[in-house]
């Protein structure tokens, strides 16, 4: 990976750029707290094996298949979402980044365009990127409702890349599913001491500050 001849890459943002993985599964388990430790178990563990799905597929989710209710109204989904969004929007503001992302991403920047490609809410996430500071160095910030795939394929098309010379760097299966769906080259982030989501022969680094020339 560090034949750095690509002609942009693509970020995931949660565990990719920022330490905000255990953000998002902390207020998960807070949201559903009410349900019992049953349900929040099953909560995590389907969040934490499904890094990259948007946060509705995941409430819709939870409300079929654990709590066995009603498919959830416009208006609960919206109640659900906004206090998904006070619980994880200033900490992940405020949160480490991941070793070698900012170095990485300022050295690139003046080079090449570089991109997000996040599950989190779009809006939300433009506001993230620009209370960190990183707004001047993306060519463009992308996230849900669009999938993984979708943000990336639109990516490619609207800035006329080749695919094989695109990189997208994600931490889920999500991300390598968008990357193949799309033929881009991936790289893996694994968090040291997490299990590694990713198929053996998929090159990972614990963070990214081999990347940074």
């Amino acid at each position: 990976m560090n034949n750095f001849n690509w002609q942009a890459i693509i970020f995931d943002f949660d565990g990719v750029v920022v330490e905000s993985g255990k953000i998002k599964t902390q207020a998960f388990a807070e949201l559903y707290r009410a349900y019992g430790d049953d349900i929040v178990a099953q909560v995590v563990q389907f969040h934490t094996q499904n890094g990259g799905m948007s946060r509705y597929r995941k409430f819709r989710h939870f409300q079929e298949h654990f709590l066995n209710k009603s498919p959830l109204t416009e208006a609960e989904e919206q109640q659900l979402d906004i206090r998904f969004s006070e619980l994880v929007v200033e900490a992940v503001i405020a949160a480490e980044p991941v070793p070698g992302a900012i170095e990485l991403i300022r050295q690139q920047s003046g080079k090449i365009p570089l991109f997000v490609a996040s599950g989190t809410p779009e809006v939300e996430l433009k506001v993230i990127v620009e209370r960190r500071g990183l707004a001047p160095y993306f060519t463009a910030v992308r996230g849900a409702p669009a999938l993984k795939k979708t943000i990336i394929a639109e990516i490619l098309a609207a800035h006329g890349l080749k695919p094989e010379s695109v990189l997208m760097i994600g931490d889920a299966m999500a991300d390598l599913e968008g990357a193949q769906a799309n033929n881009t080259a991936f790289l893996g982030r694994v968090f040291p001491g997490d299990p590694n989501p990713f198929p053996a022969h998929i090159e990972t680094v614990p963070d990214l500050r081999g990347l940074v020339q």
